[in-house]
């Protein structure tokens, strides 16, 4: 009996020294509980910065935009609920980019995505800390902005326009729709380091399918007129535009320029039989901006992007105006038409 009596008296002063510390302890809970939740469940919002050397309202601005944001969506990207987007357009002013790039730095964003060579070299030259994702950039390692594809180094990963063969695969539909054509003129940009590689390529391609090359340079927009003339002078039957955002820019002028002098005029931009060329044939760039928003993420969640290898197009299109080609008198073969992701009539 006497040691019942014992037991029961320990569970009693272990049960009152444990009601004792809790009572101590509730004040601390109580005030601490709540900040700690809402620590825990505050949603964090991820800064990403975009450069544009366009306008807000070039169309391409546009659909490179949609298909970005599009691609956050698909990762569970909400903006305003855990992303949010600056955007800097230079309105074509290539001048301003390294001001726009300093300014989104200055905004402390934690990624800044750029869009061909100069908005990215701009925003090299802005930071060597925030990482850099380019969602479209002809030739990252030939313009000096990584050390290689698969080992990028340094703050810039993403996507590269780059595809050795794409003049070779453009000199085929032009002699699908336009077999009779055999000498065509090759509009590059000297200032663009991409367009070397371009050129021996495209020798090479026309060599094989039995025609020959004419290049002919342009450095700036005052350059486009005599280009042609060149053209007109040599007898080139057709022009195909190497990729460069100086002569993307100026693609209505470009097509006007072929159109009187019956030129048919391939690129890779569908921009170019939007604005009266005849077609086009080249990566999809509103695929590699939806695959740009996987590189944010990951670089979010920690990757570094010196360990993240750039990657290739990995989608083409083929666009044709058949307005340009009725107005050239070119039949455009069925074969062609079918394999054709848009149409412009």
């Amino acid at each position: 009996m006497h040691r019942r009596r014992v037991r029961r008296r320990s569970r009693s002063v272990h049960a009152t020294t444990v009601i004792a510390c809790l009572l101590v302890l509730l004040p601390v809970t109580l005030l601490l509980g709540p900040l700690a939740g809402e620590a825990q469940h505050a949603p964090t919002i991820s800064r990403i910065g975009l450069l544009f050397p366009t306008s807000l309202s070039d169309p391409r601005t546009v659909r490179f935009v949609e298909a970005f944001q599009q691609g956050l969506r698909e990762l569970g990207y909400a903006e305003g609920q855990n992303i949010a987007l600056d955007f800097r357009f230079a309105e074509g002013k290539w001048n301003q980019l390294p001001g726009l790039a300093a300014e989104l730095v200055h905004s402390k964003v934690d990624v800044i995505v750029t869009y061909t060579t100069p908005a990215t070299r701009a925003a090299k030259q802005a930071t060597g800390t925030i990482p850099i994702v380019v969602a479209a950039v002809i030739d990252p390692v030939g313009a000096g902005l990584v050390a290689s594809l698969a080992r990028p180094g340094g703050n810039i990963t993403g996507l590269s326009q780059m595809v050795p063969e794409l003049v070779g695969k453009q000199l085929e539909v032009l002699k699908e729709v336009s077999p009779k054509t055999s000498r065509v003129a090759l509009l590059s940009n000297p200032a663009n380091p991409a367009h070397a590689l371009a050129i021996r390529d495209a020798k090479a391609a026309a060599g094989s399918l039995g025609m020959q090359l004419q290049l002919v340079e342009a450095r700036n927009p005052s350059e486009i007129d005599s280009a042609f003339a060149a053209m007109t002078t040599e007898r080139a039957g057709a022009v195909i535009l190497l990729v460069d955002s100086m002569l993307i820019d100026h693609r209505t002028r470009i097509a006007d320029l072929a159109a009187r002098r019956r030129l048919p005029t391939v690129s890779a931009t569908m921009e170019t039989p939007a604005a009266g060329g005849l077609l086009s044939y080249g990566p999809s760039v509103r695929d590699l901006f939806r695959r740009a928003a996987a590189y944010v993420d990951k670089i979010l969640k920690g990757a570094k992007p010196a360990d993240l290898p750039i990657e290739q197009p990995t989608k083409f299109e083929l666009v044709i105006n058949l307005r340009t080609a009725r107005a050239l008198g070119l039949p455009i073969p069925q074969s062609v038409l079918i394999r054709a992701d848009q149409v412009i009539e």
